[in-house]
């Protein structure tokens, strides 16, 4: 009754005065009364404005835009002028509308393309494959004094093998401490990628050719976008949000101090929750697969003595850490891989770049399977077909696409 009452009433005074007038709810009635799909309605053509300008005024108001009295001045000052000539044609945003209309509303300055970046995608399945290198500032005992802290962290283990502490940011400091770093712990050439942000260190070129010296490679981050760099920037708000972090250090041997205890205790005792709570140094070292089993024995023994508090089953330690990412995108990757390999078997010759990363057996054995195992068989052989079946063309340009790397 309610519904047929709305029904002969909504034609009148709309469906919401119907549903008010009889005190059933809009939703109600028009849940009971929706059409799916929806009826086809013919396009509606948008009327014209009744006080537009004519096609005769709106090219008049070109011809005077575009007249050498005023084709280097703004619409304002036009429109200015004419009215001190006593004339009025359109207001300021009208001639706007009709140049922007007329695809003549644009910078006039030769300004700088650049090109997107590519998003780097780096992923690390055990430790010193990857690492990760970035500076902060601590804050000195004045104002406008400060402190550069350069750490460099294992992204895989999240381990800190080298850290300097100095009262400048400078190239020069940053070769020598990744000099040191990567030969105190014996890292063979083209075992690892070192990744950065853009800063003047970590793109200078003494840094660059110190690496390259190394058989290092080096990633960077797009510019402005920290998201790139993670585990350098957790890192630093770990250190930042100690409880025993001052507020400013006394001096350049203060901080060096302080330092010492957060980074033995970073690595020794901090454990982490994306090591499944071991520390660095046990992940780092290859003392975490023990200690899980050992983790594991103490939890079978409190589920054997008291079964009842585990409602669902034997209760495991958190699982080790497989693998590491920076911008995880392991079906791009592969789609990619895919690619690679069929050019690879088209050319019958492989070219120098077969020996280096990421195509080169090492690498290809660290990363190709930590991808397999995020994607599952199923989506990582669809994806490695989909690329394997790209022209050269097609698989340059899905490479250098910035919707497909963003």
């Amino acid at each position: 009754m309610a519904d047929q009452a709305i029904g002969e009433l909504a034609p009148l005074i709309g469906t919401r005065a119907a549903c008010a007038a009889i005190g059933q709810p809009r939703a109600t009635y028009y849940r009971r009364h929706h059409q799916s799909p929806r009826p086809h309605r013919p396009p509606h053509e948008r009327a014209l404005q009744p006080r537009a300008l004519s096609p005769a005024e709106r090219a008049e108001v070109l011809s005077v835009l575009h007249h050498e009295r005023f084709v280097d001045q703004a619409p304002a000052s036009v429109y200015a002028s004419l009215l001190d000539e006593g004339r009025y044609l359109c207001s300021v945003p009208t001639m706007y509308r009709l140049l922007r209309a007329a695809g003549e509303v644009r910078e006039r300055r030769r300004l700088a393309t650049h090109p997107a970046r590519v998003k780097p995608e780096l992923v690390a399945t055990a430790p010193n494959q990857v690492g990760s290198w970035d500076i902060t500032k601590l804050l000195g005992p004045a104002k406008w004094t400060y402190y550069y802290l350069y750490v460099i962290l294992d992204i895989y283990s999240r381990y800190v093998p080298g850290w300097l502490l100095a009262s400048r940011e400078s190239a020069e400091l940053a070769e020598r401490l990744l000099g040191e770093t990567i030969r105190k712990h014996g890292i063979a050439p083209g075992h690892l990628t070192l990744h950065a942000d853009r800063g003047t260190s970590m793109a200078s070129r003494p840094v660059a050719l110190l690496l390259a010296d190394l058989g290092v490679s080096k990633s960077h981050s797009r510019p402005h976008c920290s998201n790139d760099n993670p585990y350098s920037e957790a890192q630093f708000k770990t250190l930042k949000y100690r409880p025993d972090f001052p507020e400013r250090f006394g001096s350049i041997d203060d901080g060096r101090a302080f330092c010492q205890r957060f980074f033995r205790w970073y690595n020794q005792a901090h454990h982490h929750t994306g090591l499944g709570f071991h520390t660095p140094a046990d992940v780092h070292f290859g003392r975490a697969p023990r200690l899980q089993l050992e983790r594991a024995r103490v939890l079978a023994a409190a589920y054997a003595a008291h079964p009842e508090r585990f409602v669902r089953h034997l209760p495991l330690p958190p699982p080790l850490p497989g693998s590491a990412w920076i911008n995880r995108q392991p079906e791009r990757a592969l789609r990619l891989f895919g690619a690679a390999m069929a050019l690879r078997e088209a050319t019958k010759r492989p070219p120098r770049a077969w020996a280096a990363p990421p195509f080169d057996p090492a690498s290809i054995d660290s990363w190709e399977p930590a991808a397999r195992a995020t994607l599952g068989e199923a989506a990582a052989a669809a994806a490695f077909a989909a690329g394997a079946a790209l022209s050269l063309e097609e698989a340059v340009a899905y490479a250098l696409d910035a919707s497909a790397s963003a």
